[in-house]
C-alpha cells in the first residue's frame, strides 16, 4: 500500500479555472486521494471567507489562508501572523496620499479605506466572490489584520518594498498585491500543519501555480506547477502538470503514482 501523503492545493488557477470553476475531473480526484487514505488540505491567498463554499463541496476542513498567516487543522485555527499594526497604519496612510487604496482583510470580512475605487473594483471582479465591500478606513484598528490588499501599479510597487522592509508585496493582480509579514508564506503556514502529521517529508505534495506559490514549491519534495501556471512558478516546482482546464489535478495526482 503506498505511504500517506499529505496533498496541498492552491485555488485560483489551481482547483478552479480562469472562470473560477471547478472542473469535474478534480472534485472526483480529490474524492479518490482521501478514500485512498491520502490527507487533503488548501494553501491560498484567499481570506477563508472566500472559499467557505469550495471547502464544503470538496469536504476539506485544513486550510492555509491569507498566504500562510492563518492556519486550521481540522476545523481549529493552530496558527495566526497577523501583520504588524503600527506599520500597516503608517502604509495606509502613505498609500493614501499616494491614492493607492488598501482593503483590509480580517478573520471574517473585509473593509476598503475609500468609498469607492475602480481598482478595487477591477481586482475584486476577477475573483468572482458575491460580497458587498463596505468602507471602513479605520477597519485595521484594534483587531487583526493577516493582509491587506494594496491597489497600485507595477512600476509603484518598489517604492513600498523599500520602504516597508517588515512586508512582503506579492502581486496577484496588475493592479494590486497582496500584503503579508515579511517572515510568512504558504510554505510557513504548510509547515505548521506538517509538525502536527506523522507524515515524512518526503511525502508532502503541493499544487499551484502563481507568484504566492513559489516559496511552497520550492519547499515541498514533492511540488507540482499547473500548466497554465506563471513561468516562475513552473521554474520553482519539482513538476509540471497540464492546465487545470485540461485535467491538469487528475494528471498531476496520477504522475505522483498517487491515483
Amino acid at each position: 500500500m503506498l505511504d500517506k501523503h499529505i496533498v496541498f492545493f492552491d485555488i485560483d488557477g489551481t482547483l478552479l479555472n480562469e472562470e473560477k470553476e471547478l472542473p469535474k475531473s478534480t472534485k472526483e480526484a480529490i474524492a479518490a486521494l482521501k478514500k485512498a487514505g491520502h490527507e487533503v488540505a488548501i494553501a491560498t491567498g484567499r481570506a477563508p471567507f472566500f472559499f467557505q463554499d469550495l471547502r464544503e463541496e470538496l469536504e476539506i476542513d485544513t486550510y492555509v489562508c491569507f498566504n500562510g498567516q492563518y492556519v486550521v487543522y481540522k476545523g481549529e485555527v493552530i496558527h495566526r501572523n497577523p501583520l504588524n499594526s503600527e506599520l500597516l497604519e503608517d502604509l495606509a496612510k502613505v498609500s493614501l496620499a499616494k491614492e493607492n487604496p488598501i482593503v483590509f482583510m480580517g478573520e471574517e470580512e473585509m473593509k476598503a479605506n475609500v468609498p469607492d475605487h475602480d481598482a478595487i473594483n477591477e481586482g475584486l471582479a476577477t475573483l468572482k466572490v458575491d460580497m458587498n465591500l463596505e468602507h471602513d478606513p479605520t477597519y485595521n484598528k484594534g483587531r487583526d489584520i493577516y493582509q491587506s490588499l494594496l491597489f497600485c501599479e507595477e512600476s509603484e510597487e518598489r517604492f513600498y518594498e523599500e520602504k516597508y522592509s517588515a512586508f512582503n508585496f506579492v502581486r496577484w493582480h496588475p493592479r494590486s498585491v497582496d500584503v503579508v509579514p515579511a517572515e510568512g508564506s504558504k510554505a510557513v503556514g504548510i509547515r505548521k500543519v506538517t509538525d502536527l502529521l506523522d507524515i515524512k517529508p518526503e511525502n508532502h505534495v503541493a499544487f499551484g501555480d502563481s507568484l504566492n506559490d513559489l516559496e511552497m514549491l520550492t519547499e515541498i519534495p514533492k511540488s507540482v506547477a499547473m500548466g497554465n501556471g506563471h513561468p516562475r512558478a513552473k521554474q520553482a516546482a519539482k513538476y509540471e502538470t497540464a492546465a487545470v482546464d485540461k485535467d491538469g489535478i487528475l494528471k498531476g495526482l496520477q504522475m505522483l503514482g498517487l491515483l
